[in-house]
C-alpha cells in the first residue's frame, strides 16, 4: 500500500492509489461494538444509527468517532456534450449557480447552515467545458489528472466527515454514459429527466449516450471510462473521495451524478466505497439501479433530484446523532440499570 497520499502524475500512479487502498480499523470496530453492547438500550434498537457510528469510527480510526468538523464541497464543471441538445438549460447557468452558492442563495446554503457544516465551492478547470464526448474523449490524460488532483487537494486533513456535491448543466448525461459503460444496458437504461426533459428529450439523450458508447468502444478500464465520457467535476469528486480514504475521512455521497463519479472506485476494488455511505436515493431515473449495482443502501429517500450535495447535507444529522448516541449514552453500569439476564 502507498505509505501516504500523493498526487498522481500519471495514470499508472492513479491506478496504484485505487488498487492499494487503506483498510478499515477493525480494532476500533471491536471496541465500538463492545461499548455499544453495554449502552442502555436493547441490542440493535438504534438500527442503522449503530452501523453509522461503527462506520465512522473504523474509518476515522478511533473508538470515539467525531462529527464536529463537517465539510460539504460542491464541485462545478461544464460539459461539451450539451451541444447535442441533452438539456434545456444553457451552460451559463453553471457559473450563475456557482455565484448563487457564494452569495448564500441556493438550497445547499440553507441545508449546510442547518447542518452546521462548512460549504465550499470548487470550479473545476475554471468551468471550461469538456470536449463533446460524442466526438472525442471528454478529457485528455493531462486534463483528467489535473481534475483528479483538484478534488484531492480540496480535502483537508482533520475533517471528521466529508459530503460531496456537484453543479454542472448537462451532467446527468455523462453520469448516465458512465453507468452504461460500466454496467451495460445502453442509454435507455440510464438516461433520465435531468433538469426537466420530456419523454422525447429523454429518448434523444439515450441516443446521444449510445452514439458515444459506439465511438468509445473498447474502453474497459473504469478510469478510462471516467476520462472518456465523464466530466471535470465528476473526476474531481472521484479524486476527493479517493483522498478521503487516505486521510481517514468517512464520506457521504450525494445523488446520481456523485454516485456515478465514484462508481469506478467501487468497480476497481471490492471495498473501494466502504468508507462512503450513500446519503439518499435520487428521483433521477438511474440512481436506484446504480445503487443496486454498487450494493449501496441509501440513508434517505426524499424524492430529491436537485444535486448540490443537498441529500448529503441532510444526512449529516443522522451521522451526528449516531456518534452522539455512541459517545454520550450511559452504560447499564453507569446508569445503574439492570441488564439482560
Amino acid at each position: 500500500m502507498p505509505s501516504r497520499l500523493s498526487i498522481p502524475q500519471d495514470m499508472a500512479a492513479l491506478r496504484a492509489l485505487c488498487r492499494d487502498l487503506p483498510t478499515a480499523d477493525m480494532a476500533a470496530s471491536a471496541v465500538i461494538a463492545a461499548h455499544d453492547s453495554q449502552l442502555t438500550k436493547p441490542p440493535g434498537s438504534l438500527g442503522r444509527l449503530e452501523e453509522l457510528a461503527l462506520w465512522a469510527g473504523q474509518w476515522q480510526r478511533t473508538d470515539r468517532p467525531r462529527a464536529e468538523r463537517v465539510d460539504i464541497i460542491v464541485f462545478a464543471g461544464n460539459h461539451g456534450v450539451t451541444a447535442q441538445g441533452v438539456t434545456p438549460w444553457p451552460s451559463d447557468v453553471t457559473r450563475q449557480m456557482v455565484e448563487n452558492f457564494r452569495t448564500g442563495g441556493a438550497a445547499i446554503n440553507q441545508i449546510a447552515r442547518v447542518a452546521g457544516a462548512r460549504l465550499r465551492v470548487v470550479e473545476v478547470e475554471s468551468l471550461r467545458p469538456t470536449a463533446d464526448f460524442t466526438h472525442a474523449p471528454a478529457m485528455d490524460e493531462a486534463t483528467f489528472l489535473r481534475a483528479i488532483a483538484t478534488g484531492m487537494r480540496a480535502v483537508q486533513p482533520g475533517t471528521d466527515l466529508l459530503c460531496v456535491g456537484e453543479m454542472g448543466i448537462g451532467n446527468t448525461t455523462p453520469a448516465a454514459a458512465m453507468c452504461a459503460a460500466l454496467f451495460g444496458g445502453g442509454g435507455a437504461r440510464w438516461a433520465g429527466r435531468g433538469t426537466g426533459l420530456d419523454a422525447a428529450g429523454v429518448r434523444h439523450k439515450a441516443a446521444v449516450i449510445d452514439r458515444a458508447l459506439v465511438h468509445h468502444a473498447g474502453m474497459g478500464d473504469p478510469l478510462e471510462i471516467l476520462r472518456h465520457v465523464g466530466g471535470h467535476e465528476l473526476a474531481a469528486i472521484f479524486g476527493a473521495v479517493l483522498a478521503a480514504r487516505y486521510r481517514n475521512i468517512p464520506v457521504l455521497v450525494d445523488g446520481f451524478i456523485c454516485t456515478a463519479a465514484v462508481a469506478p472506485l467501487g468497480v476497481m476494488a471490492p471495498d473501494g466505497l466502504a468508507h462512503t455511505r450513500l446519503a439518499h436515493c435520487s428521483a433521477e431515473g438511474g440512481h436506484a439501479h446504480l445503487a443496486a449495482e454498487l450494493g449501496l443502501t441509501p440513508l434517505l429517500d426524499l424524492g430529491l433530484r436537485l444535486g448540490e450535495g443537498s441529500g448529503a447535507g441532510l444526512a449529516v444529522g443522522l451521522v451526528r446523532a449516531a456518534v452522539a448516541c455512541l459517545c454520550g449514552m450511559a452504560t447499564f453500569a453507569q446508569a445503574q440499570v439492570s441488564g439482560r439476564e
